[in-house]
């Protein structure tokens, strides 16, 4: 991209507050960015080949929404946590593999979004996230949703297209949580907590393509306060405490 077209668009961002520059074959973060931290509220930086997030991106201080969908980025700097406006992190189809331990510091974080990165085990540090509303780890590497998991703030975690084969039961003790989506994992029956089914806060709970038959979950205690649907190409949820759905967000 030419001098003249990013200065148009610095200028454009200086007014708006919004830098969006997606899908221009960009290698690196535009270091030209740095004379903005002051006012910037959005960057997107999609769809372009930037390996590296700079620590100065702690620096936009503003910032409320940053993402780099579908870029080269293999990890996170830790001077992201001086965000503490930031709203919403998207980081899908990059290639990271872990997150900073001082990502916990988001205070205002509402959305994380991590879908396509090579994750291999579930991001901790995430239950000092008070308003986190959606959690999204799908098409990663995870194998285990630990205990720890209770401490997440999330309305909704997606952990479609891992490689789960176990889920902590303390995942019914998530206070908020209200959509849980695990298809195409490896869990079979057994593996399912019944306290999910019993005594969690939880109204939507996808799990098609696991390595078992969803009908079968009728074999399980808590399963008279479900009932099972189906919709968007024949995938089956698990619907619980059927009167709440409602205020599940996009449901079915």
């Amino acid at each position: 991209m030419g001098n003249s077209a990013l200065k148009s668009h610095l200028e454009t961002s200086q007014k708006t507050g919004v830098f969006q520059l997606t899908a221009k074959g960009l290698q690196e973060f535009p270091e030209e960015l740095q004379r903005l931290t002051g006012n910037l509220r959005t960057v997107d930086l999609s769809g372009n080949k930037i390996e590296v997030l700079p620590a100065a991106i702690g620096n936009f201080l503003q910032l409320k929404s940053l993402t780099l969908n579908s870029n080269r980025l293999s990890c996170v700097p830790a001077e992201i946590s001086r965000l503490k406006k930031l709203e919403t992190l998207s980081l899908n189809g990059n290639r990271i593999q872990q997150l900073p331990p001082t990502l916990g510091q988001l205070k205002a974080l509402r959305t994380l979004n991590l879908s396509g990165n090579q994750i291999s085990e579930f991001p901790s540090g995430l239950g000092t996230l008070r308003h986190l509303d959606l959690l999204d780890l799908s098409r990663n590497q995870i194998h285990l949703v630990p205990a720890e998991v209770s401490e997440l703030q999330a309305i909704e975690i997606n952990l479609n297209q891992n490689q789960i084969s176990v889920l902590s039961a303390e995942v019914s003790r998530c206070p908020r949580l209200k959509v849980l989506r695990l298809e195409e994992n490896c869990l079979e029956l057994s593996s399912i907590p019944q306290s999910v089914l019993k005594d969690s806060q939880v109204s939507l709970f996808s799990l098609e393509g696991n390595l078992f038959e969803v009908k079968n979950l009728r074999d399980l205690e808590g399963y008279d306060k479900v009932r099972t649907t189906s919709c968007h190409a024949a995938r089956h949820h698990i619907i619980l405490n059927p009167a709440t759905v409602t205020r599940v967000s996009g449901g079915l």
